[in-house]
């Protein structure tokens, strides 16, 4: 019951490339979407999806309204938890992390699809959550689009299944992750794939949809862009400007460190990043500070590029900590390095099994175009992409803006017709019982371990709350 004869995934797509760009001519699984389509369950499900676009509306108004500031997740997580339930999702469970998990069980077993969107938003404990409509039927509130949208979508395509009776051969695995955004790093998805080494798809539900009134560009991202952040603290005894001058000063050595680094040199050519993007410390103008901070964010498209420009960066911390104490001739500046942000890189051919369906089926809705996106990204893909996992980003539908403000907006207008793509490309990926057999071949295996994070920022810590996570946390 595994695969469908005669598809080669090394020809299975028209590729053309033009200045570096590769564009998805066409789709060989197509033929296998038009078919799949025309099927009347397939029918009534893509009409029922239609049908409960208000519901889902109302939904994210009442999910939205839940704050879910990065490690304070748990109440939204317990509201999704609830409607899995209802819906008549299996095993439905929040891990040790914080994940939400629930099942549609398949017939044969395999493949295992992960179809996931995040719980969590950019905004620290104390942001409003409240929601807004406006006289365009436009939806205001933080988190709105990114991405508390996408788990309603995964709400809709729940229901679309169950409701009616539409039985996957594959398991698919509905979860809301925890910690896609900011200091987060993943840590929901890399605990779910260290607790997991069977899942052999991904889908991450996170990105707007784009284009005229009358079609949908379904948005397909399938390259991972990795980044490292460092949270480095600079320590010294410390002391008055003037009683204690000549002791080496912390925000000195971290000024030596800034000027370093904002010389190096990275390519173009696999394109690549660098910043410090946050310093703090001192208590007064008139004292040598004791303590200094600084937070940086290195990218690369490479993973071997992003290496070695993290080792340069490095090294040139360490460098400026002991020039400023050979300065003065006293060895009591410290530098202490964290790594508080590991998103890996990844690349993989648009000949992914996941691409292909995603594309076939934007193709063969009517309202929806595919949209192929190859520029890199950072999403919770990002993990299963590095670990050769096929894996897309998709579209949840409507049109965002401001993603990541408090202004933030979700215009819902026709977002149903992105979840008809997501459904369509779910139910081809793991096959449908009695209609059509899987287009996602078994994994081959992988490994992965999740090392925790070092600590939760002070910024995210919210007096009273009992933190619960598969990893304990130290305080620098």
């Amino acid at each position: 019951m595994r695969r469908v004869p005669g598809h080669s995934l090394a020809v299975a797509l028209v590729v053309t490339l033009s200045l570096g760009t590769a564009a998805l001519a066409q789709s060989a699984f197509v033929s296998d979407f038009e078919t799949l389509v025309q099927a009347p369950s397939i029918q009534s499900a893509l009409s029922y999806i239609e049908a409960d676009h208000e519901r889902r509306v109302q939904e994210t108004l009442e999910l939205v309204a839940i704050p879910a500031p990065p490690f304070n997740e748990r109440r939204r997580a317990e509201e999704l938890a609830r409607r899995f339930r209802e819906i008549g999702l299996e095993d439905v469970t929040i891990d040790a992390e914080g994940n939400v998990l629930g099942y549609l069980r398949g017939t044969g077993g395999s493949p295992k699809l992960v179809v996931s969107a995040h719980l969590d938003t950019v905004f620290p404990p104390g942001y409003d959550p409240t929601p807004r409509i406006d006289e365009q039927g436009v939806i205001h509130a933080p988190g709105i689009g990114d991405d508390t949208a996408g788990l309603t979508a995964l709400l809709s395509l729940a229901r679309a299944f169950i409701a009616n009776d539409i039985r996957p051969v594959g398991d698919i695995l509905f979860v809301g992750t925890v910690g896609e955004e900011g200091r987060g790093d993943l840590r929901g998805v890399k605990y779910l794939f260290a607790s997991h080494s069977d899942i052999d798809g991904f889908i991450s539900i996170d990105g707007g949809g784009s284009g005229p009134a009358d079609i949908e560009r379904f948005g397909i991202s399938y390259m991972a862009l990795g980044s490292k952040r460092y949270e480095i603290h600079f320590r010294g005894p410390g002391g008055h400007s003037w009683g204690a001058f000549g002791t080496p000063s912390p925000i000195h050595a971290m000024g030596r460190a800034i000027a370093k680094i904002a010389d190096m040199q990275v390519p173009s050519d696999p394109r690549t990043s660098f910043t410090v993007g946050v310093v703090s410390g001192g208590t007064s103008v008139n004292s040598i500070a004791a303590h200094a901070v600084m937070e940086t964010d290195t990218r690369s498209s490479s993973p071997e590029q992003l290496e070695r420009t993290v080792d340069e960066l490095l090294a040139n911390v360490r460098v400026a900590v002991a020039e400023e104490n050979a300065r003065w001739g006293r060895w009591v500046i410290d530098a202490d390095i964290y790594l508080v942000g590991d998103r890996p890189s990844g690349t993989q051919s648009v000949d992914s099994p996941l691409v292909q369906a995603a594309y076939a089926a934007a193709t063969v809705l009517p309202h929806t175009e595919p949209d192929l996106n190859d520029t890199p990204g950072s999403t919770d893909a990002n993990l299963p992409i590095s670990l050769g996992v096929p894996s897309v980003t998709l579209s949840r539908g409507g049109r965002s803006s401001a993603s990541h403000a408090p202004e933030e907006s979700w215009d819902p207008a026709n977002a149903w017709r992105a979840v008809q793509a997501l459904f369509l490309t779910i139910a081809g990926a793991v096959g449908v019982d009695g209609i059509s057999e899987p287009l996602l071949p078994e994994h081959p295996g992988y490994s992965y371990e999740f090392p925790g994070l070092p600590f939760i920022p002070e910024m995210y810590l919210v007096p009273g709350e009992e933190y619960r996570l598969s990893w304990t946390h130290v305080t620098p």
